[in-house]
């Protein structure tokens, strides 16, 4: 390999290292099936899933679940005018059916090729102050007497952590992506760092801001360790500021 591509390819790795440092989610998944097992145990349900929007805003898939029908429920897709997890994401609104019998929405269908068809249903929509994301949703809580306000306060707390954990993963993903992209124009007789400063003129938002991010990352990676580690004990700092001013108390 030759010296200056050599060269190269160390320069995205420290830069690459230095945006995982300060940016990589810690195990979002596993995140998300400790939500759903959390949400599912609290509220004693018989099953508790989370879905996701794709980027055409057209399906939703289960990504994760817990409890009856989970292993099954895993990988399903629904479109976004099936159903009521499809109803959550396009109208924006929590709901609570104590009978989904009696609800013309519910997607009986969908439900039987899980191999569990509930009786009730609490589902709250996965939202940021950007962007709807999904729906989680809790089958059959084992509760006489319907379903109260203080239970969907709840379950919108664990749709916000749901939320807020998958949004840092697609911001990650989607700095990953301008990374790679910088790199294959660099590798046409430029510069990381002006490849870096060209993906952020032409890119539209939000990859812009990401490429920007990123070409500070790449001049971050750069400086000596000590000062490298302490901007990027300060990036994640800032990080966690934010997390804490957008988390319901």
């Amino acid at each position: 390999m030759p010296d200056d591509m050599r060269d190269l390819l160390k320069e995205f790795a420290e830069t690459a290292s230095d945006a995982g440092a300060a940016l990589a989610p810690v195990g979002h998944l596993e995140l998300l099936r400790s939500i759903t097992e959390t949400a599912r145990t609290i509220f004693n349900a018989a099953a508790c899933s989370l879905a996701l929007l794709d980027e055409a805003q057209e399906f939703l898939t289960f990504h994760v679940a817990s409890g009856a029908g989970a292993d099954e429920v895993v990988g399903m897709r629904v479109s976004v005018n099936q159903g009521i997890a499809g109803w959550v994401v396009t109208s924006g609104q929590p709901i609570a059916i104590g009978d989904v019998a009696k609800d013309e929405r519910f997607a009986s269908g969908f439900a039987s090729q899980t191999g569990y068809v509930p009786k009730s249903i609490l589902a709250m929509p996965l939202e940021t102050e950007r962007q709807m994301i999904g729906v989680i949703e809790v089958l059959d809580r084992d509760r006489q007497g319907g379903h109260s306000a203080d239970d969907m306060q709840l379950l919108g707390l664990f749709a916000r952590q749901a939320a807020l954990a998958i949004e840092a993963s697609r911001v990650f993903s989607h700095l990953g992506r301008e990374l790679m992209e910088s790199l294959a124009l660099a590798t046409e007789n430029e510069d990381l760092q002006s490849a870096l400063r060209e993906a952020g003129q032409a890119a539209r938002n939000p990859d812009a801001s990401l490429a920007t991010l990123a070409g500070h990352l790449n001049e971050l990676s750069k400086l000596g360790d000590d000062e490298r580690a302490a901007a990027t004990r300060l990036v994640g700092e800032f990080l966690r500021y934010l997390t804490a001013r957008r988390t319901p108390r």
